[in-house]
């Protein structure tokens, strides 16, 4: 982990009510995707944690969607500002284990972590199938992202309105993969493993108060006894978890 002031290259709104942020800085603490930020916003007592979407020797990119105060003055922070940064939080995914065909599943804003592991994946050769769910049509992002890296892309909206209607599981459908990544809220997570008879890796969001495990603020019952999502996590394996 380390602690800096980063330097706000871009801010954008790419979907409804959702941004995308490029900060300029040390990303020398980002190790694997998966991992997140902490940021302090002027005014707000606890940081936002913010997953990483992807990163190079100089820039992070991070998408984030207003659901508060806090993501709103986000929002509104133009190029140029600077934030105070905790980089390189939590334990990210292991690409390792990904196999020849890896399955990533995106669930709204747990899409983003999604494209740097989809970057590296195909860096080294492996063949991704990306499934992303959103509620509507105004919700998608990121979809072309994907298919320009090479990587096979279903999207699913619960109303129907575009891609394949109902949930990640529909668009799923006749897909068998080496294993699997999926980052999103809990009930898509758990339906998502009960589907797949490959193992896999999941990213939990969770609210957090310290990011770094001091106030076990964000505690979760596994198989190996209660582990802190902001520091054991966010990434957890499929085996562990109990529902």
């Amino acid at each position: 982990m380390v602690q800096g002031i980063y330097t706000i290259a871009s801010n954008k709104k790419i979907a409804r009510d959702v941004y995308e942020m490029v900060l300029s800085g040390d990303t020398s603490a980002l190790t694997a995707p998966g991992q997140f930020l902490n940021i302090k916003i002027e005014g707000y007592f606890l940081r936002r944690p913010i997953s990483v979407c992807d990163w190079d020797g100089d820039t992070i990119t991070i998408v984030y969607k207003v659901v508060g105060a806090g993501t709103a003055a986000m929002s509104e922070m133009a190029a140029g500002q600077t934030l105070d940064v905790l980089a390189g939080l939590g334990n990210g995914f292991d690409m390792r284990k990904s196999g020849g065909t890896p399955l990533l599943v995106g669930g709204g804003v747990g899409t983003p972590p999604m494209a740097g592991l989809c970057r590296r994946l195909v860096a080294e050769g492996k063949s991704p199938t990306v499934v992303l769910g959103f509620a509507s049509r105004e919700d998608v992002f990121y979809e072309d992202q994907f298919r320009s890296l090479g990587a096979e892309v279903r999207v699913a909206t619960a109303d129907g309105s575009y891609g394949v209607q109902g949930f990640v599981t529909d668009a799923m459908a006749g897909i068998a993969p080496s294993y699997f990544y999926a980052c999103g809220p809990i009930p898509m997570l758990r339906a998502v493993s009960d589907a797949l008879p490959a193992d896999g890796q999941l990213s939990f969001e969770e609210r957090m108060g310290c990011g770094f495990g001091a106030c076990m603020g964000c505690s979760c019952q596994t198989k190996y006894g209660n582990k802190r999502i902001c520091r054991d996590g966010p990434v957890l394996t499929k085996g562990e978890v109990i529902w």
